[in-house]
């Protein structure tokens, strides 16, 4: 995922006997201004293509007794996830509005950035906001939206009660504009500061979104941030703005190969402002080369060989019943099932979720069978069933690979998906074959 431009706003609403009228400049300005990322859908319980129609219909069907929604996206690229909510007495009356466009790159254009601008301002006089923001959505979580470091309940209580940050595009209504002053909040340094009908402010940093991370960026918003709140430093401000910077240069992946396929999963399990830094951290990993082998094979001391080949393929296919929905490429069974596995039990942190009792008894059995599976069917392995279950070994090439030691090494914790992975276990396995 790229990053994105991410508006949130919430502006009065008025004639709530009539919300289709009430709502006509809203969708105008949107029809007017969103270009490239026009809705085309809409979706309540069910999608429709995009219409006012469809809009009034859905927003009808999801009425409550406090609010109603309409999910608005597109079926390509450009992406767009926007919700249009309102709410009703005995609620405050409004209009909330979540936009992400993705990729941010699409605001790199003047003419993109222009439209933009103009839509929210025809928002912002329509249905009057306390406070609204457009910016990069990684550089937000950064800067700690909404809280800024406050209790959640504080956060709630107060909203945006003074200029903790500012963003490429911000509305600031009459009452953060009294609090900063008016002429104070007019002259500051910035590509556009307007003064609306209904006594609001509309300051845009630069004229475009996309290179906010600059440092030319950055010198603007910190020059405006410190003018509009003279208790901060602006030295420190910058730096701040620059280590945030930092923060989300991109990263090139460049994973140890043996783990390659499943490590470059991961960054996108995290926000997006964290997702850089895991790149360095998974580049800097090191998995420890797998000890569950043996030079020569440990003879068979089973009585009745055939009978636990097939509690192994019992076990196996217990497996691949559990979680073949969850990850339907076990029916495979192949290199990918394994890194498919990884994967999965990764983000589903398996090992600490669950009981140890259920992974020592169950998933890790049944785990060092399916991986004996996979060595045998793809790399012509040969099973030498034991006793011991993990001294249980398959035989390729030259040496004898103990799936179900690496299992239980495997199962032991989050970090130990990463340190023991199936994926790796594979590759050395394959890599000896001959």
């Amino acid at each position: 995922m790229d990053d994105n431009l991410l508006l949130s706003f919430e502006g009065a609403l008025s004639h709530l006997a009539d919300f289709e009228r009430e709502l006509e400049p809203f969708l105008q300005a949107l029809e007017l201004g969103a270009g490239e990322w026009m809705p085309d859908i809409v979706k309540g319980k069910r999608r429709q293509s995009y219409s006012r129609a469809a809009i009034w219909k859905i927003l009808g069907e999801e009425r409550g007794e406090r609010s109603t929604s309409v999910g608005l996206y597109r079926k390509k690229w450009p992406v767009l996830d926007m919700t249009l909510r309102l709410r009703f007495p005995p609620l405050p009356s409004s209009l909330q509005v979540w936009l992400d466009v993705q990729p941010l790159a699409l605001f790199a254009a003047d003419e993109c950035c222009r439209s933009f601008i103009e839509m929210v301002r025809a928002w912002a006089i329509r249905y009057p906001a306390p406070y609204a923001s457009a910016h990069s959505m990684a550089d937000r979580e950064l800067a700690g939206f909404p809280h800024f470091g406050r209790e959640a309940e504080v956060s709630r209580r107060d909203g945006f009660d003074k200029v903790y940050e500012v963003c490429w595009l911000n509305i600031f209504g009459p009452k953060l504009v009294a609090s900063v002053g008016r002429e104070r909040m007019l002259s500051t340094p910035a590509h556009l500061v307007e003064e609306l009908p209904n006594g609001s402010v509309i300051l845009v940093l630069r004229p475009t979104a996309a290179d906010f991370a600059s440092d030319e960026a950055r010198v603007a918003q910190a020059r405006a941030h410190v003018h509009l709140r003279p208790d901060l430093d602006f030295d420190t401000v910058l730096r701040t703005l620059l280590e945030r910077s930092a923060a989300l240069a991109p990263v090139e992946p460049r994973f140890h190969p043996d783990v390659a396929p499943f490590l470059s999963r991961l960054p996108d399990e995290f926000v997006l402002s964290e997702r850089q830094r895991k790149i360095a951290e998974l580049n800097a990993f090191r998995p420890p080369e797998p000890e569950e082998w043996l030079p020569a094979a440990l003879p068979s001391d089973v009585e009745n060989p055939e009978r636990i080949l097939t509690s192994y393929g019992d076990l196996s296919e217990g497996l691949v019943a559990a979680l073949h929905t969850k990850v339907p490429s076990l029916m495979e069974e192949t290199a990918e099932s394994l890194t498919d596995l990884d994967f999965y039990f990764w983000r589903e942190n398996f090992p600490e979720r669950y009981t140890r009792e259920l992974i020592d008894e169950h998933t890790a059995p049944a785990l060092g069978a399916y991986l004996g599976g996979v060595l045998v069917r793809r790399l012509g392995g040969r099973w030498v069933p034991r006793k011991k279950l993990e001294e249980s070994q398959v035989r390729v090439g030259k040496r004898v690979w103990l799936p179900f030691l690496r299992a239980r090494r495997y199962m032991q914790s989050r970090q130990a998906l990463l340190d023991y992975s199936l994926t790796q276990f594979f590759r050395e396995a394959e890599r000896h074959r001959g």
